[in-house]
C-alpha cells in the first residue's frame, strides 16, 4: 500500500500535468452526485421558512468552511499510513481505542446521511406514483414497497465505484442539466415578495446557525472522499500521483458545485412562498415535489421528479461507499481484537454488512422520522467528525505540523457553530 509523507504531499502541488481520465471524471460525477442530494432539495425548504436573507449569511459562513473541511479532512486521511477504512486510518495516528471510538462518530454521521436519503427515496417516490394517478393511496407505508426498493440500491450500491460510474454517472448529468434548466425555468415564475419579508433583526442569528446544516448539506460531499482516497492510493503506485488527482478531483467537484447549487438555491428562493416551505415540513417532502405541485406545466414536473429522484438516487449510491466502508471498519476493528484480519473472509463479511445495512434503513424508514429535523440534528455530527476531528489531528500528530495554518482555526470555529446549533431550535 503506498503512503504519503508530508514532504511528497506538499510536492504534488507542484506536479506536471498528470492526464485526466475518465477515472477522474467517474469521482468527480461521484462528488457531485453525492452533494445534489437530500441537502439541495431540502434546502429551498429552508429558505422558504427563513428568508433570503438569512440563507445568504449563513453560505457565506458555510461555503468557504465547505472547501476548507473537506481539504483537511481528506489530507489527514491522505497522509496516513493505512489505507483500508476510517477506522485503520485513525488507528494509526491515535491507537486502536481511539480508532474504534472515533469511526462509531464516523458510522452516526453517515447513518444520519444514509437513512435521510433512503426516507426521502421511499416517500418522494411514492408521492410521485399518487400524484401521477400510478396508484390510489401513498406505497410508503408498505414495509415490501420500502424493503424492495432499498434491496435493490444497496444491492447496486455493492458493487463498487466503477459499476456505480456507469449507473450513476447518467443520472448525475441529467440531473446537473435539469438543476440549470429549472432555475432558468423557474425565472418567469419569480416574485419579489417571496424574498421582500420582514427582516426578523431580533432572530436573525438564530436562523442563521439553524440554516448553517442545510447550507452545509447543500454542496458536501465529505462522506465519499475517503472512499475516493481509498480507491486512488490502491490504483496508484506513485503516491504523488495519486494526491494530485485526489486533490484535483475535490477542487474540481466543488468548484461546479458552488456555481451551480448557488443559481438553483437563489431562484428557487423566488419562486417558493414561505407557506409553499411549511407545507413541505408539515409533509416531509422535498421543495421539488412542492414544484410539482404548484408550478403549471409538465414539463417542469416531469424535471422536478426526475431531479428529485436522481439527485437522492445518485446521493445514494455515493453515500453508501462510505457507510459501507464505515461499518465494515468499525466490524474489522472490533473482530481484528480477537482473530487476524487474514483468517477473515471478506466477501463473507461484505455480505453481512450489505444485508445488516438493509435492515437497517428498512427500520428506520418505517419509523418516518422527518427529514428536515435529522439534517438539523446531525450538524452536530458533521461539526465533530469533519471539523473537530482532523484539525485536532493537525495539532496533535506531528507528521501532520504542514497543514497547521488559518484554515484550521476557521474549521473548528465552524464545527463549533454546527455543534450548537440544534440548541438554537429551541428558541424558535
Amino acid at each position: 500500500m503506498s503512503t504519503l509523507k508530508p514532504a511528497a504531499l506538499a510536492r504534488s502541488e507542484a506536479r506536471p500535468v498528470v492526464p485526466f481520465t475518465s477515472y477522474d471524471v467517474g469521482w468527480i460525477v461521484l462528488c457531485i452526485g453525492m452533494a445534489i442530494g437530500s441537502g439541495i432539495v431540502f434546502m429551498p425548504v429552508q429558505v422558504g421558512l427563513k428568508g433570503l436573507w438569512v440563507f445568504l449569511a449563513a453560505i457565506t459562513l458555510s461555503y468557504p468552511a465547505v472547501y476548507h473541511l473537506q481539504n483537511l479532512f481528506l489530507r489527514t486521511l491522505m497522509q496516513s499510513e493505512v489505507c483500508e477504512d476510517y477506522a485503520g486510518a485513525i488507528s494509526h495516528y491515535l491507537g486502536k481505542n481511539w480508532g474504534i471510538a472515533l469511526a462509531l462518530v464516523y458510522f452516526v454521521m453517515l447513518f444520519g446521511a444514509i437513512v435521510t436519503y433512503a426516507t426521502s427515496i421511499t416517500y418522494d417516490s411514492a408521492s410521485y406514483l399518487q400524484t401521477f394517478h400510478v396508484t390510489d393511496h401513498p406505497l410508503s407505508g408498505n414495509g415490501w414497497y420500502s424493503l424492495a426498493l432499498i434491496a435493490v440500491l444497496v444491492a447496486i450500491s455493492a458493487q463498487g465505484e466503477r459499476l456505480l460510474f456507469k449507473v450513476a454517472g447518467p443520472m448525475v448529468g441529467v440531473k446537473f442539466t435539469i438543476i440549470v434548466a429549472m432555475a432558468v425555468v423557474m425565472v418567469p415564475h419569480w416574485n419579489i415578495q417571496n424574498i421582500l419579508r420582514p427582516l426578523d433583526v431580533g432572530n436573525f442569528m438564530r436562523d442563521v446557525v439553524l440554516t448553517l446544516p442545510f447550507a452545509l448539506f447543500s454542496i458536501l460531499y465529505v462522506q465519499i472522499l475517503n472512499p475516493m482516497n481509498i480507491a486512488y492510493r490502491k490504483l496508484e503506485s506513485d503516491p504523488r500521483v495519486a494526491a494530485y488527482r485526489i486533490v484535483r478531483a475535490n477542487r474540481i467537484a466543488y468548484a461546479v458545485l458552488v456555481v451551480s447549487v448557488l443559481f438553483f438555491a437563489c431562484s428557487f428562493a423566488f419562486t417558493i412562498s414561505q407557506a409553499d416551505a411549511r407545507y413541505a415540513l408539515e409533509h416531509n417532502v422535498s421543495a421539488l415535489a412542492i414544484v410539482a405541485r404548484v408550478m403549471p406545466g409538465v414539463w417542469v414536473k416531469a424535471m422536478s421528479v426526475m431531479l428529485d429522484m436522481f439527485a437522492i438516487l445518485s446521493a445514494f449510491f455515493g453515500i453508501y461507499l462510505g457507510f459501507h466502508e464505515a461499518v465494515r471498519g468499525i466490524l474489522l476493528n472490533v473482530l481484528g481484537r480477537f482473530v487476524r484480519r487474514e483468517a477473515m473472509h471478506k466477501s463473507v463479511v461484505n455480505i453481512g454488512v450489505a444485508v445488516a445495512i438493509t435492515a437497517m434503513l428498512c427500520i428506520w424508514v418505517s419509523a418516518n422520522f422527518s427529514t428536515m429535523l435529522i439534517l438539523q440534528i446531525t450538524g452536530p455530527i458533521y461539526g465533530i467528525t469533519t471539523c473537530l476531528v482532523p484539525c485536532y489531528l493537525i495539532w496533535r500528530v506531528p507528521s501532520l505540523r504542514n497543514l497547521r495554518g488559518w484554515p484550521v482555526w476557521f474549521v473548528s470555529f465552524y464545527g463549533l457553530l454546527l455543534i450548537v446549533s440544534p440548541l438554537f431550535k429551541l428558541f424558535e
